[in-house]
């Protein structure tokens, strides 16, 4: 009998798609939305309250100096809905900024869910003036163990350009402990009406309230991107692979550490973050 899992975990499958970020942004920009968990397990999710607090640094080649942010970020389940909030402030590229992001997932059914977020920045060149992420997804099989989705997503920059995508995904949960997943983001950047295109597959290994390690693989092109207040990379390839491990100390607290790298033509950049969270 197939026993659903129910994880923890950045969620991959939506139109923010963080671990991809959105064309124009450097990857690993705050998305829109936070999800304290994957897209729902197969039978549903339980009560949804948590808080989690972490830090990161990425040391970059190419002169580009390092980065460091301090996120919170937290979940609250209210019948079928669950609304959740980031809130990131960081320092990239030689100047800091904050984000905010906020979004509501809404069960329909025990097949059909749907996401819808916003995000903003306070200005700085890096950040989204603002975001708005949607994404429709739906369980398949007769253990719903399959979790399919699609998602559009809009992103207006400080720098002039504007991003608008279409993103496809897909996870299958087996009985335990694997979660592997998949997704493919197409983008539409202007000026210029630039075409990019990104790809990620994942696996995640162990059980909630244990322990969790995920590693995520990442990689495609991006339209711009934008490393000064006046300066963009415009048309170019990258890729990323990161891992993190979740790992609960009590039933309801816990830790995470992970670790990734990104690369592309101009530069490479390396970072770890550490965390704690707290499910109520």
């Amino acid at each position: 009998m197939f026993r659903p899992v129910y994880l923890a975990l950045p969620v991959v499958l939506t139109a923010a798609m963080p671990a991809l970020a959105q064309t124009g942004t450097p990857v690993g920009t705050p998305s829109a939305t936070y999800n304290a968990a994957a897209p729902a397990a197969p039978g549903g999710q339980d009560a949804l309250r948590s808080l989690e607090l972490s830090t990161g640094v990425q040391k970059l080649t190419g002169g580009f100096g390092k980065w460091d942010d301090v996120t919170l970020r937290g979940a609250y389940g209210a019948g079928a809905h669950v609304f959740q909030g980031e809130l990131s402030h960081q320092h990239r590229f030689g100047q800091s900024g904050t984000f905010v992001g906020v979004s509501d997932t809404y069960t329909f059914n025990p097949d059909w869910h749907a996401s819808v977020a916003l995000g903003a920045g306070d200005g700085a060149f890096y950040l989204p003036k603002f975001r708005v992420d949607a994404t429709l997804y739906r369980k398949f099989l007769p253990a719903r163990n399959l979790v399919g989705s699609v998602g559009v997503g809009y992103y207006d920059a400080p720098t002039g350009y504007t991003d608008r995508s279409v993103s496809l995904g897909a996870a299958y949960y087996f009985e335990a402990p694997w979660v592997v997943e998949g997704g493919v983001r197409f983008n539409t950047s202007n000026p210029g009406s630039v075409k990019s295109q990104q790809q990620f597959v994942a696996v995640t290994w162990g059980r909630n309230k244990q322990d969790l390690v995920t590693g995520r693989y990442g990689w495609g092109s991006e339209a711009y991107l934008a490393v000064a207040a006046g300066a963009q990379l415009v048309d170019f390839n990258s890729r990323e692979a990161s891992l993190t491990w979740r790992h609960w100390l009590t039933p309801s607290t816990g830790v995470l550490v992970g670790a990734n790298r990104y690369t592309n033509p101009f530069y490479r950049r390396s970072g770890v973050n550490v965390g704690i969270f707290h499910d109520f």
